[in-house]
């Protein structure tokens, strides 16, 4: 009967070794391809929503809806973005949504969840995107306002990924570590685009930046 060799220790550190090379060559790549599959995945987010705003406004004598209140209780809400435009989509509103205050919930593959962002419900309302309460005001303060109103629209902030939690808010809410030291921002004129975040906060007073030109808070 022939002998099996079997392998020797040094044999098998051998293997081991290039098993560990080959992880450490490969892991960055997958890493870098999981960050690109979920920056792209949020840039579609904010596109549906931007065709939501701009179907929206079409029905609506070219008025854009209303953004609501900044922070929704815990009773379902009957007016807000996060209610109007997924209806326009035909997807259930975010009242709906049982992970929003839940955290043992996975909120899965959902145009309301970025997924770069790790953030997930406690007992409070969990929103990933946030609407730029410059546009027309929010909750009382919300002014009606047309679309066709707003100049230069292209670099006007509609939505935008959020650092913290209000549905409607302004510059000091933008993320500023997602989507490789940055985020992501949809714009009146419905396009979207990602911005590192030096171009949008001011790091040193820790607040957000109102002086760049392509990233406009104030609509004139």
């Amino acid at each position: 009967m022939k002998k099996v060799r079997a392998f020797t220790l040094i044999e098998l550190l051998i293997v081991f070794a290039i098993v560990a090379i080959l992880a450490a060559l490969l892991l960055p790549t997958l890493g870098k391809a999981k960050a690109k599959a979920q920056n792209m995945a949020c840039l579609n987010n904010l596109k549906q929503w931007g065709l939501a705003a701009y179907l929206y406004a079409a029905d609506h004598d070219d008025f854009l809806p209303d953004e609501g209140a900044s922070t929704p209780g815990m009773n379902p809400v009957t007016r807000g973005w996060y209610v109007t435009l997924p209806q326009v989509l035909g997807i259930a509103s975010y009242e709906t949504m049982p992970w929003r205050t839940n955290l043992a919930i996975h909120p899965g593959r959902t145009i309301f969840i970025c997924p770069a962002n790790s953030r997930r419900a406690t007992n409070n309302n969990l929103f990933h995107y946030c609407l730029n309460e410059h546009v027309d005001g929010a909750g009382a303060d919300d002014q009606p306002t047309r679309l066709s109103s707003i100049s230069h629209a292209g670099q006007v902030i509609y939505l935008f990924d959020n650092g913290k939690r209000a549905a409607v808010a302004q510059q000091n809410n933008v993320h500023t570590n997602l989507h490789s030291g940055g985020a992501q921002f949809l714009f009146l004129d419905g396009h979207v685009a990602r911005f590192r975040n030096l171009d949008y906060w001011d790091f040193t007073n820790d607040r957000g930046r109102t002086n760049n030109a392509n990233l406009v808070w104030f609509p004139k």
